[in-house]
């Protein structure tokens, strides 16, 4: 059975036919991990004379997993990713489909680094008005599809393409790359200050114009996913931190 619904996303939407924007988060060594982090781990629990796995001999399985969200697979992160104050990024995801649009581009060279500048961004806008204005952007790479942290530089975004986004409206950003900001920046990380509205080297929350913003990294954004107007959905789990595991999920409008 097909379940509809017409949302702030703009339109109608079909939930029962999700396109799938997460990297799966394994525990075998070979899934998406990023900055030099060990791969995730999972063991079975053991408690007294208690070891939680079936193949064992337990009467059920039962895992301890240990993972770094930044690191590991897709996921969401809020303001709190640079302030002392905490805030809970899975309280400010939108918990209903929101109006998003995806674009495809190639970054530009600098030096020997590429970078998606405003003028990247410009060059994939739409021409004509989208039929609802996006609060969510969708950005796939020509070069973010990359599982493994191979040493070289993944492509990042300039402050000035990030202050673009913020002038268009775009208040939650979901990209194919391990990071907004370049992975190794002396800690300025100047694309995540502006996307969230944070001063250069506050670190207070109260400072944030823009506290309502998140930032979904590592996604993996598919072929079938065209370019154009989508509605956009995350599921996430309600623990606390500046960033959670994520499963953003985009919809097409019905005709």
């Amino acid at each position: 059975m097909n379940a509809t619904v017409t949302a702030a996303a703009g339109g109608p939407i079909d939930l029962a036919q999700p396109i799938e924007l997460a990297r799966p988060i394994g525990f075998d060594g070979g899934d998406a991990r990023h900055f030099g982090a060990p791969a995730p781990q999972s063991a079975p629990l053991t408690a007294g004379d208690f070891t939680g796995a079936v193949a064992l001999g337990a009467s059920c399985n039962c895992r301890t997993i240990t993972l770094t969200p930044h690191c590991h697979g897709t996921h969401t992160e809020c303001v709190s990713h640079l302030t002392a104050e905490p805030l809970d990024a899975w309280r400010v995801v939108p918990v209903a489909p929101v109006a998003a649009w995806v674009v495809t581009v190639t970054p530009a060279p600098l030096g020997s680094d590429r970078v998606v500048t405003r003028a990247v961004l410009d060059a994939a806008w739409p021409a004509t008005a989208a039929p609802v204005s996006p609060l969510a952007l969708i950005v796939r790479t020509a070069c973010g599809d990359t599982d493994q942290d191979d040493g070289a530089v993944p492509p990042y975004f300039t402050a000035d393409a990030t202050e673009a986004l913020v002038a268009r409206g775009i208040a939650h950003l979901v990209l194919d790359l391990p990071s907004l900001d370049r992975v190794q920046d002396e800690g300025r990380l100047a694309a995540h200050r502006v996307f969230f509205g944070l001063p250069p080297a506050s670190r207070r929350l109260a400072d944030a114009t823009r506290p309502h913003a998140t930032i979904t990294e590592l996604a993996r954004i598919p072929a079938a996913l065209s370019d154009g107007p989508c509605a956009l959905a995350w599921q996430v789990p309600a623990i606390a931190g500046d960033a959670v595991p994520s499963r953003p999920l985009a919809y097409r409008y019905l005709a």
